[in-house]
């Protein structure tokens, strides 16, 4: 199936992430005329791409949407997924990318239908992005592959067994820019402690952060045999690995901020 095929969408939320995968949309050959996109404002993301014809409108109107894109906030869902249900056929696709709003929640609202569950990041804003998705039993081959397709247009997919790995899913990459922006953040602290000044310090923690991750996506080989590769035995990186890895390192302080974002997710979920 090519991009221009897989019918019409309903993009319920034009934010920063709903207008990132239409964006990717577009590039891959969706036709803009396919697409409606449901929010009460337009954002200034959201301006150059009704400008190459995509239409919007700030309710949801009495027609009728082969895929539905849910990219409202998880605590708007509630209120903007009952007038959904009409504008849906009744196998009609309906792909969320809302953290913690369950298949559950959505049958509650749209009726028993396809439902995919997916967990993008903010780097699909650049089309760097990577998206955990679950499908429910539902859904059928073909639309396991259109949600495939429209979701890798802003990058990688990676798809789950079961639904409760979409709240680990959020706990590593759902919210793991935000760890790896604070990162940088302390690292050119870091650097300003040492002595360097701030403006300095802040653009080698950012370049070398962002090369760092460049560098392991062109990469065949493992983050750790990468980091091997620039640790020599009783070097500088290896005294500063020392303190990183101690038992009370990052090791076991990342395991504890992935395992809280994924209960929060958890708790999302139950409302």
């Amino acid at each position: 199936m090519i991009m221009a095929d897989v019918g019409t969408i309903l993009l319920l939320g034009g934010g920063n992430m709903g207008t990132a995968l239409l964006g990717g949309w577009l590039e891959s050959g969706l036709r803009p005329e396919s697409v409606l996109v449901v929010d009460p404002t337009v954002g200034d993301a959201l301006r150059p791409l009704l400008a190459r014809g995509v239409r919007h409108a700030e309710a949801i109107p009495a027609e009728t949407f082969d895929i539905a894109v849910l990219a409202v906030k998880p605590q708007m869902m509630d209120a903007a997924l009952p007038p959904l249900k009409n504008a849906l056929k009744p196998q009609s696709l309906a792909i969320s990318i809302a953290a913690g709003t369950t298949v559950g929640l959505i049958e509650r609202h749209l009726g028993e239908r396809p439902v995919v569950r997916a967990m993008p990041n903010t780097p699909a804003l650049i089309g760097r992005g990577i998206t955990g998705a679950y499908a429910n039993t539902r859904v059928a081959d073909e639309g396991r592959g259109t949600a495939d397709q429209l979701l890798s247009a802003s990058g990688p997919v990676e798809w789950v067994e079961t639904e409760a790995l979409i709240d680990a899913v959020t706990g590593v990459s759902g919210s793991g820019p935000a760890y790896v922006f604070y990162l940088a953040e302390c690292l050119a602290k870091a650097g300003e402690a040492a002595g360097l000044p701030a403006h300095l310090a802040m653009r080698l923690a950012r370049h070398t952060v962002a090369g760092a991750g460049e560098l392991m996506i062109r990469s065949e080989e493992t983050p750790a045999k990468l980091r091997k590769n620039v640790t020599s035995p009783n070097g500088t990186t290896q005294a500063a690995l020392d303190v990183l890895m101690a038992e009370d390192g990052l090791a076991p302080l990342m395991s504890r901020a992935v395992a809280a974002a994924r209960d929060r997710a958890e708790e999302l979920a139950k409302g």
